[in-house]
């Protein structure tokens, strides 16, 4: 006998979980279907994970320069072990966490390979459900790249580099976007020779040009190696051919040449939500398109605000200077070092840059601690259509990062 459901969802990432529990609100009977564990890549392989470790790399880094804060501080090393243990223990309890929310919001789960067989019919482990509707949000995986196939051992995916039982004392890294540069400043920050390569011209090439300008300063502050417009031909054990022909070494080599989704047939009728339908790549995308999806509140899909993380955080959101039309818009730039908070903070390093056109933001972009929540500030103003005058008319707070904002208005 077929089981019966308002709502099946397979695949219990940020896009399918959101979905259950917004479906399971407005009183839908919904099974969710996961081959794994709950909580997709973003909760156990990618975002949390990711940012546990970067913390303690941070930390690690901060103590370093302590005694320029009048803190002396002797004989401190990384257990990577216990680094890995935390990591793990955090994305553990957030997934139990998880676990129960679904449970207790009357959500079934299946656990096991859910096939898809048409709009309204999911097979898994033998059985049939049969659902008024289907989403599918089944994720993506890393990336493959010809000549560099992950084995595991010495070339890694970001799946891999998670589960180092030790720091490499020196790690090639394969691409620049959000993966490749929190890696980047992760193993940097633990004090591993990090190389990185890029086969753009600048690192960060998603980014605005003056972002990974200045990315690609503060690593060679690091003395992170850069390698742009390059591409890998080769790796032969710790050796990483490059085709300008320089050889660079690492102990491994992690490609993070960002995310894929295998090829398959879309079912017409069933709605593709999260990284498999090939649109933005980000769990709050995901989750955004989930309550599209069930609550009908829509969303600006070019209004998705990007953040990489680590010190200083960079964000942006809209456009970047160089998609503008020269003499069609104008700019603010300030730098993070005129604020008394950074200086506080021992973080002065990064800046504030907004693109305004008829006195409306259309960008911004943001390298500073706390760069993550203050383009969520300039995000609302864009979305609200908010003047800029109208803007100079908030009380900001001193001293914040906050106030870098208000303070840029007047450069316009």
């Amino acid at each position: 006998m077929n089981k019966k459901y308002d709502l099946g969802i397979v695949g219990s990432g940020p896009a399918g979980y959101t979905a259950a529990l917004h479906g399971s609100k407005k009183g839908l009977k919904v099974v969710l279907f996961e081959k794994a564990e709950l909580g997709g890549v973003c909760l156990n392989r990618g975002c949390i994970p990711t940012k546990a470790i970067l913390h303690c790399a941070e930390v690690f880094e901060e103590i370093q320069s302590a005694k320029a804060l009048g803190i002396e501080i002797s004989d401190t090393k990384v257990n990577f072990a216990e680094v890995i243990e935390r990591k793990n223990q955090i994305v553990s309890k957030l997934r139990k966490g998880l676990e129960l929310t679904i449970k207790n919001s009357g959500i079934e789960v299946v656990k096991g390979e859910a096939k898809i067989i048409n709009k309204n019919t999911v097979s898994a482990n033998s059985n049939t459900y049969d659902c008024t509707q289907i989403i599918a949000a089944t994720g993506s995986e890393p990336r493959i790249l010809r000549g560099m196939e992950f084995n595991h051992t010495n070339i890694l995916s970001s799946d891999d580099i998670l589960n180092l039982d030790k720091l490499p004392k020196s790690i090639v890294i394969v691409g620049s976007g959000a993966i490749g540069i929190e890696w980047a400043r992760i193993f940097s920050g633990f004090g591993v020779e990090v190389s990185i390569v890029e086969l753009a011209d600048n690192l960060l090439p998603v980014a605005d040009i003056e972002v990974s300008k200045r990315i690609e300063r503060i690593f060679k502050t690091k003395k992170i190696k850069i390698f742009k417009s390059v591409k890998v031909e080769k790796i032969e054990g710790e050796k990483v051919h490059l085709s300008n022909g320089e050889i660079i070494e690492g102990e491994k080599v992690l490609v993070a040449a960002g995310r894929e989704v295998k090829d398959f047939q879309k079912i017409e009728g069933v709605k593709y939500i999260g990284d498999v339908c090939g649109e933005i790549q980000l769990a709050h995308y995901a989750s955004k398109q989930a309550i599209e999806v069930i609550d009908g509140i829509k969303f600006d899909k070019s209004l998705v605000p990007s953040v990489v993380y680590g010190n200083p955080e960079i964000a942006w959101i809209g456009k970047r200077e160089q998609d503008l039309e020269e003499g069609s818009y104008k700019k603010s730039f300030m730098l993070i070092s005129a604020l008394g908070k950074s200086h506080c903070d021992n973080s002065p390093d990064g800046f504030i840059k907004i693109l305004v056109q008829n006195d409306k933001i259309v960008g911004a972009h943001i390298i500073s601690k706390e760069a993550s929540s203050l383009i969520q500030q300039i995000l609302i103003a864009i979305q609200n259509g908010i003047t800029v005058e109208k803007l100079k008319e908030v009380c900001f707070a001193h001293p914040t990062y906050s106030e870098g904002i208000f303070e840029s208005l007047f450069g316009l």
